[in-house]
């Protein structure tokens, strides 16, 4: 019988034996197959895709675009401050004494109730941010709490600032600009400043209350109870809560203090804040 060694033609102490073509002797290997992919399994694919998408627009939702629109709400809410100074001051008699603090301002006054959709006011909450406000647009619709230059809503049949009874707006807390993104954050006698074309109006923070998204006698001219005339003038702020949750509401309440006409200025905590930006804007 022929030897192997003898039929490939190599020496026998060859460590490395080889065909008489020099091709190097190889293990066959197992080759696996490829499975085939099942149902199941590009199923699996497409949620796993799907749900990256989601988080990914979440994320864009709730944290950068609102930032974006919460720059763009307080940029357009100091443009309306402006707008009443400069409106103001072109009405004024420029050789009339300025308005005496020590004397008083009488009354607040008390401004008609807009038309859907229109600012009249801007919100300042030195609590959230001084350089944060919010234009105070009619109404509490998407058109109003989604848009990127409102974002407070004033609830249409509530008083107006300064007036007897309740001022109430709502906003979000999170997403489109979160006006109320920091309500749970309210200390005892924080100010809450409402500005219009004819002045200033200066609530302080009083109580904070959770209730069910049903219960709409936060709105009443006396919050939570019916059918009871009112002497006092109150601002109440809603939002939803939990955070990211629609689940029930946040109220804020705070009680009228002091009215200033716009010729006087702005309250004195926020003065350096508001004139820097008119300024700034001018």
């Amino acid at each position: 019988m022929t030897d192997l060694f003898d039929e490939l033609g190599v020496p026998r102490d060859d460590p490395n034996p080889r065909r008489n073509d020099d091709t190097p002797m190889r293990r066959p290997r197992n080759r696996r197959r490829r499975s085939r992919p099942t149902f199941f399994g590009v199923l699996g694919e497409v949620l796993i895709t799907g749900g990256v998408v989601v988080l990914l627009f979440l994320g864009w939702q709730l944290w950068w675009n609102d930032w974006i629109m919460s720059n763009q709400q307080a940029s357009a809410a100091q443009d309306l401050t402006q707008q009443f100074i400069e409106n103001d001051r072109a009405t004024q008699d420029p050789t009339a004494p300025p308005p005496d603090p020590a004397v008083g301002y009488g009354d607040p006054v008390v401004g008609a109730a807009p038309t859907d959709g229109e600012a009249f006011a801007v919100l300042y909450i030195p609590r959230y941010d001084i350089n944060k406000p919010r234009k105070i647009a009619e109404g509490t619709g998407t058109n109003v709490l989604n848009s990127e230059y409102l974002g407070i809503g004033h609830y249409p049949g509530t008083q107006m600032p300064g007036e007897v009874g309740n001022f109430a707006v709502a906003a979000h807390r999170s997403a489109y600009g979160g006006g109320m993104h920091l309500i749970n954050e309210f200390q005892l006698g924080d100010p809450i400043y409402v500005q219009t074309q004819d002045g200033w109006y200066t609530y302080r923070f009083r109580d904070l209350e959770y209730v069910q998204d049903t219960q709409v006698d936060v709105l009443n001219p006396v919050p939570g109870v019916d059918g009871i005339a009112p002497t006092d003038r109150i601002i109440t702020l809603t939002s939803c809560n939990p955070l990211y949750s629609t689940a029930e509401r946040i109220i804020a309440y705070g009680v009228f203090e002091s009215w200033q006409p716009t010729s006087a200025g702005p309250p004195a905590d926020i003065a350096a804040a508001v004139n820097a930006d008119v300024q700034a804007q001018g």
